[in-house]
């Protein structure tokens, strides 16, 4: 092993301690991200339940990225059973914010009646709004 390499894996151990206290601590920016690693497996063991619980706590504070990750959980079913209206919760939430993406998956949410009564109008406003930020 490389000298190199053994010091990028130490800065990477230290780096992830650090963020875990700030999350610990109640970061949310730090959640959100332990919440990423754990759901893509980036640094640490791949966990969807984790990335649920992380992203729970940021998301509880109103962190809107948060909130559109842990809606796309729910609507996926992973780490968590599927439900769409809680999806749509979060969606909404993230949504309201001015977050595109949480936009157009809440105008989706709309267009097909998952989650909500099918609204092809309200599916259009949120789509909409989604498409006027790209």
């Amino acid at each position: 092993m490389s000298f190199r390499l053994v010091c990028r894996v130490r800065e990477n151990i230290i780096m992830t301690k650090n963020l875990l206290a700030a999350a610990e601590q109640g970061a949310a920016r730090a959640q959100f991200i332990l919440g990423n690693m754990h759901r893509h497996g980036d640094g640490v063991p791949q966990d969807d339940a984790e990335a649920v619980r992380w992203y729970r706590l940021a998301a509880e504070q109103g962190y809107a990225k948060a909130q559109h990750n842990l809606g796309i959980l729910y609507d996926d079913g992973q780490g968590v059973a599927r439900d769409y209206a809680e999806a749509v919760r979060w969606y909404r939430l993230a949504a309201e914010q001015g977050l595109a993406r949480a936009q157009y998956s809440l105008g989706l949410m709309y267009t097909i009646g998952w989650g909500v009564p099918q609204d092809h109008a309200e599916a259009l406003r949120w789509l909409g709004l989604a498409a006027e930020q790209s």
